[in-house]
């Protein structure tokens, strides 16, 4: 039979496709043959060593099910200076194979949401009831200043807008084109509290304090500030009362955390209360800011600590959005002279200008002083220091037997703005801020666009008692050479049976493919458990990860499927928008929640995941 054309060209496309697949299948081969492979835990060394032992001394035994049985019982009888020969041997390993791992490449962040427990309407409905005894005891303590609180309400989103522009390396506000340094000296002028005296120190023994942790009912979360204002509402102006007051004052306000309750740590420098006027608060304040806010970008903390509310006046004090005006004084401390009504007022002159930022900065008389001193020449009349300025002082500043001098006033002039002097400057580039975890890139100093999305944009190690800070890169290596016993590896489209105890709030996964580290969160409700994955990178990562969790009790199952968001560490106070939730019936005698997991990075079904 003669073939027709048909059957030719048929022929020729099969014989085509076949030398195509004969060639996919020995690059395949190839890339096989020349990866690394992945090194084993100190567990496979011990078993490989015992099993084959094991073998040639029982060859009577049933084989390897057997001998494996044996090294399992013998692992689990061994304490960890014996196992540390093969702990020791698999670090090793790990450490060459992940020095000569390939990189991988970071995802960028994105914004959140602000969420922060400073409250000053909280502090302020307390300063009401206070008698005047009590009152006279707050300004023994250095305190009197919050006397004159009235802003009773954060602007959340000034708040928002002021942290994206908070430098914590520099201590400094980079708004209106420039770059505007926080000292406590600003602490002093805005909130009223010294500047100077003795460091305040939040540690020490906890045997010194107690008696104070059992007095105030301390946990491990925290005192209860229902309890303090329980306490402040007793009308005794003693020691308790001066304790609780500073509790509450700091809890609130002054340096709140990301819990709901105060930091028993406070008690350390409470023990003392005849002492507390002479401590730093202007420093402790401000050092407290920048710890709570490089914490809280290092996503080790959803909601934002610090006094928050010292930003915001700060603020309002130094950018006007008046114009050119005559010049005026103002009051000092500045925490008296915005309540409710003037806020408001100052919002609709902000919206009405355009939004934030647009105003003119004002200098301080420190500024004209010590840190610009070139500004001194622009001034028309007199120097500053010898301006009869009619300053009214705030409570801190009323002492026995008099006052404690000249304080430095804010002036609300553009005749002493270094605006007059015209400055242009022409795309002023300087290195990204991520520049410590590996970012080559030069910025745009006035249009910054690309530390928005910088895929070095640092994480934190999940582990509660490790402090590491990188990129999402180096988290990968440091988790898998230091805390490579520490979480559970898996591949990627494979189930992965594991178990959550019922103390732990959450488990780290690793995957081996790529060493993307993954978080299964726990949290607690009425009724049960709810467990969801994470991916931890830099969260404004458009990459998401399918994932599947699944919880079988007998006939009964439980099952979710959805997609990973990005965070950039564990998230301590974090409410899920997805989850699954396990009713406590299906918890087992020892009270662990049993999961089943799969996540996928297949481009294909990760195409389809919710942004």
């Amino acid at each position: 039979m003669v073939p027709n054309e048909g059957d030719i060209a048929t022929g020729k496309r099969k014989a085509e496709e076949q030398v195509v697949s004969e060639e996919k299948r020995k690059k395949k081969k190839k890339k096989k043959q020349v990866a690394t492979p992945r090194p084993a835990c100190s567990w496979v060394y011990f078993s490989r060593e015992f099993i084959k032992e094991y073998i040639a001394s029982h060859p009577e035994s049933s084989g390897l099910k057997a001998a494996t049985k044996a090294a399992s019982d013998a692992w689990k009888s061994m304490s960890l200076e014996e196992k540390a020969k093969y702990t020791n041997r698999a670090r090793e390993v790990w450490d060459n194979y992940l020095s000569t791992a390939p990189a991988r490449t970071p995802k960028p962040r994105k914004q959140t949401k602000l969420v922060t427990r400073c409250s000053p309407g909280r502090l302020f409905n307390v300063l009401q009831r206070l008698t005047p005894e009590q009152k006279a005891a707050v300004k023994s303590m250095g305190f009197g200043s919050l006397l004159g609180l009235r802003c009773r309400t954060l602007r959340r989103s000034l708040c928002l807008w002021l942290l994206e522009r908070f430098n914590t390396t520099r201590c400094s506000l980079e708004i209106c084109g420039e770059r505007i340094p926080l000292s406590p000296k600003d602490v002093e002028l805005v909130m009223g509290l010294a500047a100077s005296g003795k460091d305040v120190v939040n540690s020490g023994p906890d045997d010194l304090i107690a008696v104070l942790r059992h007095s105030y009912n301390a946990s491990n979360r925290g005192i209860s500030v229902r309890l303090l204002e329980e306490r402040l509402a007793a009308p005794e102006a003693g020691e308790d009362f001066k304790r609780s007051f500073v509790l509450y004052a700091l809890g609130t306000l002054l340096s709140p955390t990301a819990r709901l309750d105060v930091s028993p740590s406070f008690l350390h420098f409470m023990t003392n209360m005849d002492v507390v006027h002479q401590y730093n608060w202007g420093k402790f304040l401000l050092d407290r800011l920048v710890r709570e806010v490089s914490r809280f970008r290092q996503g080790k903390q959803r909601a934002v600590g610090g006094c928050l509310l010292f930003l915001q006046l700060f603020y309002y004090e130094s950018i006007s959005v008046d114009g050119l005006g005559p010049l005026a004084t103002a009051v000092v401390p500045c925490l008296s002279s915005w309540g409710e009504d003037e806020i408001t007022e100052r919002e609709k002159r902000e919206r009405k200008l355009g939004g934030y930022g647009l105003g003119e900065v004002i200098f301080k008389e420190r500024c004209l002083g010590m840190e610009y001193p070139e500004c001194r020449d622009q001034l028309d009349g007199p120097p500053v220091d010898s301006i009869s300025t009619g300053v009214e002082r705030g409570p801190l500043f009323e002492q026995e037997g008099g006052t404690q001098g000249d304080m430095p006033v804010l002036i609300r002039s553009k005749n002493v703005v270094c605006g007059d002097i015209a400055v242009v400057v022409d795309s002023v580039r300087v290195p990204c801020r991520n520049k410590e975890y590996g970012c080559n890139e030069t910025v745009d100093y006035m249009n910054n666009d690309h530390e928005e999305t910088c895929t070095y944009a640092p994480c934190s190690c999940p582990l509660l008692d490790c402090n590491f800070v990188g990129s999402s890169d180096q988290l990968s290596l440091h988790f898998s050479s230091k805390h490579w016993d520490s979480g559970r590896r898996f591949r990627y489209n494979s189930p992965l049976a594991v178990s959550v105890g019922m103390n732990e709030q959450f488990l780290v996964l690793q995957a081996e493919d790529d060493g993307v580290l993954f978080l299964l969160n726990k949290g607690v409700e009425r009724i049960g458990n709810t467990v969801m994955i994470t991916c931890i990178g830099p969260s404004s990562s458009k990459e998401r990860f399918l994932y599947d969790l699944e919880s079988v009790r007998g006939s009964s199952s439980l099952r979710l499927k959805s997609a990973t968001h990005n965070f950039p560490g564990w998230l301590e106070d974090f409410h899920p928008t997805d989850f699954l939730l396990i009713p406590f019936c299906f918890l087992g005698s020892s009270g662990h929640i049993n999961l089943d997991v799969c996540i996928w990075n297949s481009a294909e079904l990760c195409a389809d995941c919710p942004s």
